[in-house]
């Protein structure tokens, strides 16, 4: 009986020594693994690339002159507003209780309908805007890839402020070249 517990403890201690050795063999081959990955890293400001590229420029010109249009409408109803608010000071003292109560509602009617077109432009200018990044944004990720692929970096992180990157080092920032290639390839 002895010898039994003798030869489980063996057995034991055989298996405990197996699973040590098949444990540091397996960290020692995971840390081989993460030893042999030499990545190389790019970073990217892309509001940089939206600044200074041509397509970056007439983007930007273009949601500002839709911009502008949107707020040219606004501000005919403004002064349309304005109008009946004057033309209703100017005649009060002259109106009847009920041409008041009248006027009060068309003017409460028109500031709902000026209120609504005014939530429904700025919509129009933030899906404009919307649509515009986004197609601004596939055409950035398209060119990085390209030029990540060519300096054959593996990994390029966005800079924005407010962004995942706290500090990188000038040397890794790809943006010049991004911006000089997207310029040929989008003139």
């Amino acid at each position: 009986m002895l010898l039994r517990r003798l030869d489980a403890q063996r057995s034991g201690r055989a298996r405990l020594t197996a699973v040590v050795v098949l444990i540091g063999t397996c960290l020692a081959g995971c840390a081989g693994v993460a030893a042999k990955i030499d990545g190389k890293i790019g970073v990217l400001d892309p509001q940089k690339v939206f600044t200074e590229t041509n397509a970056g420029k007439k983007a930007k010109e273009s949601l500002g002159a839709f911009s502008k249009n949107r707020q040219a409408l606004i501000e005919m109803d403004e002064k349309e507003l304005r109008r009946m608010e004057e033309d209703f000071v100017k005649q009060a003292s002259v109106l009847s209780p009920g041409a008041k109560r009248e006027r009060e509602e068309q003017f409460r009617r028109r500031m709902q309908e000026y209120q609504q077109k005014v939530n429904e432009l700025n919509r129009e200018v933030q899906e404009k805007q919307k649509d515009i990044l986004d197609g601004f944004r596939e055409k950035v990720e398209l060119v990085v890839a390209k030029v990540a692929k060519r300096l054959g970096l593996q990994v390029v992180i966005d800079t924005s402020k407010g962004g995942p990157t706290i500090y990188h080092d000038e040397p890794l920032d790809i943006s010049a070249q991004v911006i000089e290639e997207f310029n040929r390839d989008y003139p």
